[in-house]
């Protein structure tokens, strides 16, 4: 089932939690989500909101469900999926997914895994609640997973906001159940 926008009104902190073990579904490729960030508010000096509203920013202050995509360090893309209210700025960053299909590798990173799958500013305001290009399902699989503090910021650091999958017989199993 494709995840649809109640999924992603919900606590940031849920959303990236729970997406742990969703498959992340783009044109031909297909990896269960093994890690993830949240970026929640105003008062989060990590989240790119945290100055308010600008020409980038501005997606994260709508609605629910829809892809929040940037460009960082002037060679990187990183997709975010925004969650909560409207007018209440949060993300979840994809920071990682393994591959169910050919060549099966994990692409753990932002960067990489948007390299690797094309991911650019074109797919950036996409409702993936509704594409059938850019979406993610639930697969009913359920993945261990651990929360630690995010990387990669300078900012923010106290915050426990970064979930990663713990277990390699968990990606076996949820690659099966996507495959089914």
């Amino acid at each position: 089932m494709i995840l649809g926008r109640n999924f992603f009104l919900q606590d940031t902190n849920i959303v990236s939690a729970n997406l742990i073990g969703k498959l992340l579904c783009y044109k031909n490729f297909q990896g269960v989500i093994t890690e993830t960030e949240s970026y929640i508010g105003q008062d989060d000096p990590a989240c790119h909101a945290a100055k308010g509203i600008t020409k980038r920013t501005q997606i994260m202050f709508g609605q629910a469900g829809f892809s929040y995509v940037y460009f960082i360090y002037g060679k990187y893309y990183c997709l975010n999926i925004v969650t909560e209210a409207l007018g209440f700025p949060a993300a979840t960053l994809i920071r990682g997914i393994k591959l169910i299909c050919p060549p099966y590798i994990h692409l753990n990173g932002p960067g990489k895994l948007c390299q690797f799958l094309g991911i650019n500013l074109t797919h950036n305001a996409i409702d993936i609640t509704l594409s059938k290009e850019l979406y993610i399902r639930d697969i009913g699989c359920k993945l261990n997973y651990m929360s630690t503090a995010r990387i990669g910021i300078s900012k923010g650091l106290d915050k426990m906001w970064r979930y990663v999958a713990t277990d390699e017989i968990f990606f076996q199993t949820c690659s099966y159940i996507a495959r089914v």
